[in-house]
């Protein structure tokens, strides 16, 4: 046991590999929370185009329907912590289940546009809440041997949610034949699109009374006998009195969190928190979530069809996924800063191409069109980039976040950190429709700009966390 009290990473008395099943069970249960996490951030995607024709709003209008979500987000990341630790894990899970299924029914049966952006919200508090509990919980029940392998659920089940509903809205646009075309009892497809995700939140509600509570949180309300018998369930029997008796002792040494903790000589802050904070802003400065948030409108814009739109999203979507399990497999491997570097150079590069490729279109009533080569190489290096950041950026922020704090400030400068990602997230998904109005080329030019001052920053600022253990970190 380290002088913090921490109990040790890695192999020890609690390698118990006959009960690993029984974690990663409970693990995948609340990675779920990711699941919906991603669902719900990129169903708009598939609907944008048709809320943007049944209520005829304006492109400002349109940006602040879809951001509205992060606006919830927020709120919940920033609420999460306290939730969970008056109330516990499990059920901070299901408020979230509860506001993921209101917010389906609520979006999918809008009468109004502010209808819309109300149920976008309070799918954005699920959102905010998922984004935190899941990865704690994960952690709190987590074998040390394999709580890193548990803990890349989490970003997983993300990219997974997003494919999901890439696929749901891709299968319901071809069904309908325009999200705009009614598809079941009267409804358009659009609507149904946001139903759906009614089904993953009612699973992973019920499916959530079938997993414990964090033995964590019930030593800390003195039930030692049941975090006994969760501890039995998830490691075996071996050792159990030290293993509680540590974790006593490392709640004994926490102190509450608190904002004070992050004061520094940097303009207020200590400088390891602004790399976090800039870790987080630079993950969504260089536009990522325009891919997944607007890509069948952006598509649409250049000249293709809806159909055609829906499949590109979709092929977008699976590239995700399997970069992201290229990254989960390397960093451990390759480290972090060599993986965000070459993200970096990627990203630059692609967005380039894309800034120029749209830059040099023909417009046409006010939007470009791709012709010849200038489709092919838009729509290849826009997937391109999916694979930069998938393979660096997207899963690698959440690894630096999560160990690059030293432990007593940990979860504040997490806290403020997650908030400076949500409010950077707000700002490119509400700023996009004004600039595409623009130009595109200007909008793929400001990302591109910003894939390469990320590059700088990391050379610079980013210390690699590679082997290190968490008592290590530094101010």
């Amino acid at each position: 046991m380290s002088e913090h009290g921490a109990i040790p990473d890695g192999p020890s008395i609690y390698d118990d590999d006959e009960s690993a099943p029984v974690p990663i069970k409970v693990a995948a249960v609340a990675a779920l929370g990711g699941l919906l996490f991603g669902y719900d951030s990129a169903v708009i995607n598939g609907a944008v185009a048709a809320i943007e024709r049944q209520f005829h709003v304006d492109s400002a209008s349109l940006g602040f329907a879809v951001a509205s979500a992060l606006l919830g987000a927020a709120a919940g990341a920033m609420t999460a912590g306290n939730i969970a630790d008056r109330m516990g894990r499990l059920a901070t899970m299901k408020v979230a289940a509860v506001l993921f299924l209101v917010s389906a029914l609520v979006t999918g049966l809008a009468p109004s546009l502010w209808i819309v952006v109300l149920g976008r919200i309070i799918g954005g508090l699920g959102v905010g809440l998922a984004s935190v509990i899941a990865p704690a919980y994960i952690a709190e029940i987590s074998p040390a041997h394999v709580r890193g392998r548990l803990g890349s659920l989490q970003q997983l089940a993300i990219v997974l949610g997003i494919f999901f509903s890439f696929l749901v809205n891709y299968a319901m646009q071809r069904m309908a034949g325009s999200a705009s075309n009614t598809l079941w009892l009267g409804l358009p497809a659009w609507r149904w699109m946001f139903l759906a995700m009614a089904v993953p939140a009612l699973v992973y509600g019920i499916l959530s009374l079938t997993i414990p509570e964090s033995p964590r949180y019930l030593i800390a309300k003195g039930e030692d006998s049941q975090a006994r018998k969760v501890l039995h369930g998830l490691l075996g029997s071996r050792g159990l009195d030290e293993k509680i008796r540590q974790i006593r002792i490392t709640l004994n040494k926490e102190t509450k969190p608190s904002w004070a903790d992050l004061r520094g000589p940097a303009m207020g802050l200590l400088p390891i928190v602004w790399v976090g904070i800039f870790l987080s802003v630079f993950q969504q400065f260089v536009g990522i979530n325009v891919i997944f948030y607007y890509s069948n409108i952006l598509w649409e814009a250049v000249g293709f069809d809806e159909s055609h739109s829906f499949t590109i999203s979709l092929i977008s979507s699976i590239i995700n996924v399997l970069t992201t399990l290229i990254a989960i497999a390397t960093v451990d491997k390759v480290g972090r800063k060599p993986l965000l570097l070459v993200g970096s150079i990627g990203m630059t590069v692609t967005l380039g191409i894309m800034a120029f490729v749209f830059s040099t279109a023909k417009v046409v009533n006010g939007a470009p069109v791709l012709e010849g080569w200038q489709g092919p190489v838009a729509l290849v290096a826009a997937n391109l980039f999916v694979v930069s950041f998938g393979m660096s950026w997207g899963p690698i922020v959440w690894v630096l976040l999560g160990e690059t704090f030293p432990n007593r400030i940990r979860a504040a400068a997490l806290s403020l950190a997650a908030a400076a990602q949500w409010a950077a997230n707000w700002l490119i998904t509400v700023s996009f429709p004004g600039l595409k109005d623009i130009s595109l080329g200007l909008a793929y030019g400001f990302y591109a700009f910003c894939a390469l001052a990320s590059f700088v920053f990391v050379l610079k600022w980013v210390r690699e966390t590679k082997g290190m253990e968490l008592e290590e970190m530094h101010s």
